[in-house]
């Protein structure tokens, strides 16, 4: 191969060229979300795009020009061998992200980021799990196709028979070629830092729009992961919001991690305790929350006779985010899941670890891989000592794309209860799945086949309680039901508006006082200081978790997503989005009261995610 004298700044021209198409094409491919936007909006999306287009092209472009400059001085095929793999490994991410930024946008709401790789390699299975097999290889052929494309249109960028730089020439003309390079290579690093001012480009200076889906197809998705996989690790930098004084300040306003004060919800300080974590359920499934009737009934039903928290919050909107922060009282991060990271989780506090020193027996039921996303690593350091899995169950129960339907999960746990002879009191969390993408369950009861998948969760689990209930056990039970997040339903609902995180938390068994309906505002974080409580049993390392039924402490709902932040308050309700630095949602007669309060905790959650 020939290197013509102009082919860096051709080839970077290509690559720009490519960005800018990718963002109608995004748009074009999720025309339910952009069809009510006019050209100008569509104009305005690739303009504002151009920061990161320029500084991903910019990346793509300085290892060639590396290459070409050798070439001039050394003339031998291994250069333009790994001129060849480098243009195709360029190509295949150009192609690989794209692709996957249209996909995934369709079942997560944002762009994309190095989540699906945490996801992809701690199961691939289960992070396949939602789509059919025909689908992902029509997907894996047309990222091969257009990486093939894309390659060789760079390669036609680089070659010219007729003005070559690589041509046999005197020393004094590759001094010269060597000489015109230099200026192209300064100007390629321009692009990629974004100029000359102090800050570096970043994703959040393509954020032009209130509308956040503009600004997410303005997003260049390559850059987008390269700059979330360079960046997770570095916590004590993030979210540097306030000075550390008026951090601490704020935030010491929103830890209280005593209970002098708790009002009583049981009667019993050592209840056997059944919690059951269900996957994607809303507050919308529940007429008694306001939401569809005929969907889950059971659980309308349980709420009726038990314990109703009707102003609960989700902390996130995946499982791993919501188990850390339901099991550890942890608050999710916006950018990253602690769960990848067993050295930090190991640090982290446990409900299991303090009933564990209490005196209970702990296990754990799921019917999916327990090692998807790192889950079996953090249940271990959480202290549960027996975890049981889709590898535990026969393979003719093992019939659902995330293993084992809920049915036979809560089968077990009952069987497993039936004969069970220990003495200890018991903590059992169950864990279900079928209430997920793509809501193939062995039931039909709704025509809807999303809304059918959570009336059958609500129906395995109204049967396990209805069991519980006619047995012995029943009078020495705490059961708690809550989900890991808001899933699937509402349809195509926003990650920027507060009913995405609102979720049901019920409590009932034997050992609680009597039926009522709770109306403090908290979230997920806050059931292991409320339950720890409840049983007399000290929570202060909970540090970010708050006791509910303790009138001292402060009421709020705190929840993250990429990349944003709200609060919740009886007095406002906020959503604050970091990468455009504006606030979204601002609601209540304290309007913006929480934005100082929420970006100080959040910048101490930081501190303390780095210390750990």
């Amino acid at each position: 191969m020939r290197y013509q004298r102009m082919a860096i700044p051709c080839l970077f021209v290509y690559w720009l060229l490519i960005f800018i198409l990718e963002k109608p094409i995004f748009m074009l491919c999720h025309w339910a979300k952009y069809s009510g936007y006019g050209l100008s909006d569509w104009i305005q999306t690739m303009i504002h795009g151009l920061p990161l287009d320029l500084s991903m092209a910019g990346y793509l472009c300085a290892l060639p020009a590396l290459l070409i400059l050798t070439h001039i001085w050394v003339r031998h095929r291994i250069v333009r061998m790994l001129m060849g793999l480098v243009i195709l490994i360029s190509s295949l991410l150009v192609a690989l992200t794209g692709v996957s930024n249209i996909i995934l946008y369709y079942y997560w709401g944002f762009p994309l980021d190095s989540t699906p790789l945490f996801y992809f390699f701690s199961s691939p299975k289960d992070a396949f799990a939602s789509v059919s097999v025909g689908y992902a290889v029509c997907c894996a052929v047309a990222v091969a196709l257009l990486t093939g494309l894309i390659a060789w249109g760079a390669a036609r960028c680089l070659r010219d028979s007729k003005k070559s730089v690589a041509s046999p020439c005197p020393i004094r003309k590759r001094v010269v070629n060597s000489v015109l390079l230099l200026p192209v290579m300064g100007l390629l690093f321009l692009a990629i830092r974004g100029g000359v001012t102090v800050s570096s480009m970043n994703t959040g200076k393509v954020y032009f729009s209130s509308h956040e889906t503009l600004n997410h197809a303005a997003v260049n998705p390559a850059f987008s992961i390269m700059e979330s996989l360079a960046h997770e690790s570095d916590f004590a930098s993030q979210y540097r919001m306030m000075d550390a004084a008026q951090a601490d300040r704020l935030f010491a306003q929103l830890t209280y991690t005593r209970s002098d004060s708790t009002e009583m919800l049981l009667n019993t300080r050592r209840p056997d305790i059944y919690l059951i974590i269900l996957e994607s359920f809303s507050s919308r499934l529940m007429t008694s929350l306001g939401g569809e009737p005929h969907v889950a009934i059971h659980l309308d039903s349980i709420a009726q006779d038990g314990i109703l928290f009707t102003h609960f919050y989700a902390n996130s909107f995946r499982t791993d985010r919501g188990l850390v922060a339901i099991l550890s009282g942890y608050p999710a991060q916006p950018t990253m899941s602690l769960m990848k990271y067993p050295r930090k989780t190991a640090h982290l506090p446990s409900i299991a670890g303090s009933l564990k020193k209490a005196g209970y027996d702990l296990k754990y039921y799921y019917g999916g891989d327990a090692d998807f996303t790192n889950m079996r690593s953090y249940l271990i350091s959480q202290g549960f000592e027996h975890i049981v899995a889709d590898v535990d169950f026969p393979l003719s129960e093992r019939l659902s794309k995330w293993g084992v339907h809920d049915e036979h999960v809560l089968q077990r746990l009952w069987s497993d209860l039936r004969a069970d002879t220990c003495t200890r009191p018991r903590f059992r969390v169950l864990q279900t799945s079928s209430s997920h993408e793509p809501f193939e369950v062995p039931f039909h009861r709704l025509a809807d086949e999303r809304l059918n998948a959570f009336a059958y969760t609500d129906s395995c689990v109204g049967q396990f309680v209805s069991h519980l209930k006619a047995s012995p056990l029943w009078e020495n039970a705490l059961v708690i039901l809550v989900p890991d997040h808001l899933g699937a339903y509402p349809r195509d609902i926003s990650n920027l508006v507060t009913e995405r995180y609102e979720i049901p938390l019920i409590m009932t068994g034997g050992a609680i006082t009597g039926p009522r309906h709770i109306d403090v505002i908290g979230s997920q974080q806050d059931i292991a200081a409320t339950l720890l409580a409840q049983l007399g049993l000290d929570h202060q390392v909970f540090t970010f978790s708050k006791d509910l039924m303790d009138s001292h402490s402060p009421h709020f709902a705190f929840f993250t997503v990429p990349d944003a932040f709200g609060m919740i308050t009886e007095d406002n309700q906020l959503i604050y989005d970091n990468k455009s630095g504006k606030t979204v949602v601002d609601r209540g007669a304290r309007r913006s009261a929480n934005l100082q309060k929420g970006k100080a905790y959040l910048q101490k959650l930081y501190d303390d995610i780095s210390s750990r």
